[in-house]
């Protein structure tokens, strides 16, 4: 079992992740903060076998409460989830001690591979920002994300951007000034497209990527 603190200061991003995890058998998050003062403190009081955070947080960032957990518990591991893709703050997470870092917009099943990877203390990388910094960190042990590309139409990203907000089909279809049935077509068509398997996996997939936006 991977054990799991998340620090994040979005409560929804958090409460899409727990939802996603909740009847998962080998991850269990054990504790949610939404600053890195929290962070440390849970930790310290739980020590998880993992801590996902992000690193712009209020009261303390999570560069800073990552070295102070390294520092304390250097058993624990770190992964970085963040939207912040420039080289110096890459490395200055690493630098801390995170063993992971990938972007907010990468998607659930990137999250699930770079949990995995990190627990075992092994180096995981989001893609997008594998080869932007310094090369002294990726060698053979290191493993780098794989994205699933997937098109989807301008119309659709405005409908699942919605979605990601709460609305209804009705008051999309009002928005868009749209028919309804045409709004439920798009919905039907993400689905397939996404390779989801109903409107509840499809509302996750949207509250997921929805800083992509």
């Amino acid at each position: 079992m991977i054990t799991i603190i998340m620090a994040e200061d979005h409560q929804m991003l958090i409460d899409g992740v727990k939802s996603f995890f909740e009847y998962d058998d080998e991850i269990n998050i054990i504790g949610t903060v939404n600053n890195g003062e929290e962070l440390v403190k849970l930790v310290s009081l739980k020590q998880p076998k993992l801590v996902i955070t992000d690193i712009r947080m209020p009261k303390m960032d999570g560069i800073e409460a990552t070295r102070i957990i390294k520092n304390k518990l250097p058993h624990i591991h770190v992964l970085a989830m963040t939207m912040f893709d420039q080289p110096e703050a890459i490395k200055q997470m690493l630098d801390a001690g995170a063993k992971g870092y990938i972007l907010k917009n990468s998607g659930i099943k990137m999250l699930s591979k770079a949990i995995e990877t990190v627990a075992k203390g092994e180096t995981f990388f989001d893609p997008n920002v594998a080869f932007n910094f310094m090369n002294s960190y990726i060698d053979d042990n290191v493993t780098i994300g794989e994205t699933d590309k997937v098109v989807l139409s301008k119309r659709e990203k405005e409908i699942l951007n919605l979605i990601s907000t709460g609305k209804t089909s009705k008051e999309i279809a009002k928005t868009l000034f749209i028919a309804k049935t045409t709004v439920d077509t798009h919905r039907k068509n993400m689905i397939k497209k996404l390779n989801l398997s109903s409107g509840n996996e499809l509302v996750k997939y949207a509250i997921d990527k929805k800083y992509q936006f």
